[in-house]
């Protein structure tokens, strides 16, 4: 297969380490291959970072930290704002680049640059407002005292973000983490490094003093260990897998440091039998096949009233089977492949797995004959509710389909999980859509909605798919420190 990039650019990719202000090789001198996952080729090689790269990063950032933490919430939302800016003015290029290393459809990569934008341009108006906000007096039941409420950064923090949504996720992490006056150290996931490396251009252009700013690229265990384990990294940011996310909470309560965690999910869309059929079999393909599957969001279990059910999932195979799958600069492709070799082989193994456990494989679950990590949606019906396929996260696009008789048996099927990221409810009664709502185990809940996500509300689960919240106020107070001040009056 031919990757048709347009990808107009006069200088080579970066692939260079970034810190304290500069472009620089690892001390290391490793080196990683970045594959198209469309074709299977190497792309490029990028620096591989070491344990003396991670100190330099730190060093830079300590020293950084010293001036920037005073800076003004205007002053950070100039540079915020300066980001937002050179992601715009470079819109096409960083879609492409997204389509060219993760193998996401350009449309999808679209979708992600706007993300991007918005998120940096509303974390610039709320450090604007902590000018005002960040310090404020609380009343006290005491005549002779005053109290005083201040918000200050939490400090040098490490960012470590996973390759199914590049940029968006570092967006999320570092336009708060800027905006709260902290200093970063930013690891890119190995496998989609060159969108992040270029976004890291972009944030250099800004003219952020050196060291706010770092970047080193690497290995989960060479870079992503070592920061969780760092004395003088404040707070570890971290987006991926739970037995990762496992690992970085065990590793950074080794120096009791603060740490955000956006995990796994296993998410349910529940379909009522008054639902519009049109709109529910569109949220059920976007809730399962968007990104080829691979989100932490994916509503990749369908629990479908029973008297709906046969009708439901006639449709579903009929979109499954019309979806184009392919070169993801392709007009018509619909969905492109997975990431990664590693991760096509584990929805393989799923895949495999589900056949085992007697769940009947609707329709999907062939790969392509020509190279790339291509995988057809899949669905799977007749789902015993302990297969691996129905409680596991295959982060792939396999879908799976449960049956209930009434409202109760729903929610008590949708909650049936370790996770609880995301729900979608689809039906025609508004007070029933609210009612369900409210009883999901889950921290976002859309209401016949497509998965739609702004920056000024929230984003993070219940049980084990998150520790913390990102986005809206949430995503800024996950960076900073709160600290009281008592005076005497008139002292």
């Amino acid at each position: 297969m031919t990757t048709r990039m347009p990808l107009r650019r006069d200088e080579p990719l970066i692939t260079q380490l970034y810190i304290d202000g500069r472009w620089c090789d690892s001390e290391g001198g490793g080196r990683l291959p970045v594959v198209n996952p469309s074709t299977e080729e190497v792309i490029t090689e990028v620096q591989a970072g070491s344990g003396a790269d991670v100190e330099r990063a730190v060093n830079a950032a300590t020293r950084a930290l010293r001036d920037w933490k005073h800076t003004t919430g205007a002053a950070r939302a100039a540079y915020l704002r300066a980001i937002a800016r050179g992601v715009e003015a470079r819109r096409e290029d960083l879609a492409a680049l997204q389509s060219l290393n993760n193998g996401k459809p350009l449309a999808e990569a679209q979708i992600d640059i706007g993300d991007v934008v918005a998120t940096f341009n509303y974390y610039a108006e709320l450090a604007e407002q902590l000018d005002e906000t960040g310090e404020a007096e609380v009343a006290i039941p005491s005549a002779e005292h005053r109290a005083l409420i201040r918000r200050e950064p939490a400090g040098v923090v490490a960012l470590i973000v996973p390759w199914n949504f590049p940029m968006v996720t570092t967006a999320w992490k570092l336009a708060p983490a800027l905006a709260a006056g902290c200093t970063v150290v930013l690891k890119p996931s190995e496998v989609t490094p060159l969108p992040e490396l270029q976004l890291a251009a972009i944030v250099a252009e800004a003219g952020l003093p050196a060291g706010v700013f770092n970047v080193v690229t690497g290995t989960g265990t060479e870079v992503g260990a070592r920061l969780a384990a760092h004395p003088r990294i404040a707070k570890v940011s971290f987006t991926g897998s739970t037995a990762v996310g496992e690992q970085v909470m065990k590793t950074a309560a080794e120096t009791i440091k603060g740490v955000s965690l956006e995990l796994g999910g296993k998410s349910s869309i529940v379909v009522f039998a008054d639902a519009d059929l049109d709109l529910a079999v569109e949220l059920v393909a976007g809730g399962a096949f968007f990104n080829a599957g691979q989100m932490c969001s994916a509503t990749s279990r369908v629990l479908v009233e029973r008297t709906i059910a046969d009708a439901l999932i006639a449709r579903l195979a009929e979109r499954a089977t019309r979806m184009v799958v392919g070169d993801p600069f392709s007009p018509d492709v619909q969905m492109g492949p997975l990431t990664s070799r590693a991760q096509y082989e584990r929805v393989q193994r799923f895949i495999a797995q589900g056949k085992r456990d007697g769940a009947r494989l609707l329709t999907g679950g062939e790969t392509l004959t020509s190279p790339g990590y291509f995988v057809t949606p899949t669905i799977f019906v007749d789902v015993p509710a302990d297969s691996a396929v129905w409680r596991e996260e295959i982060f792939g696009p396999v879908l799976c389909v449960r049956s209930f008789d009434d409202e109760e048996q729903a929610i008590d099927a949708a909650n049936d999980t370790e996770f609880g990221l995301v729900a979608t409810v689809v039906t025609g009664d508004a007070t029933r859509g609210k009612r369900v709502a409210d009883a999901l185990a889950a921290g976002v809940v859309w209401i016949n909605t497509p998965q739609l996500i702004f920056p000024q509300t929230s984003w993070g689960g219940y049980k084990q798919s998150s520790i913390g919240r990102e986005l809206g106020p949430f995503g800024l107070a996950a960076f900073q420190e709160i600290k009281q001040v008592l005076t005497v009056i008139g002292h």
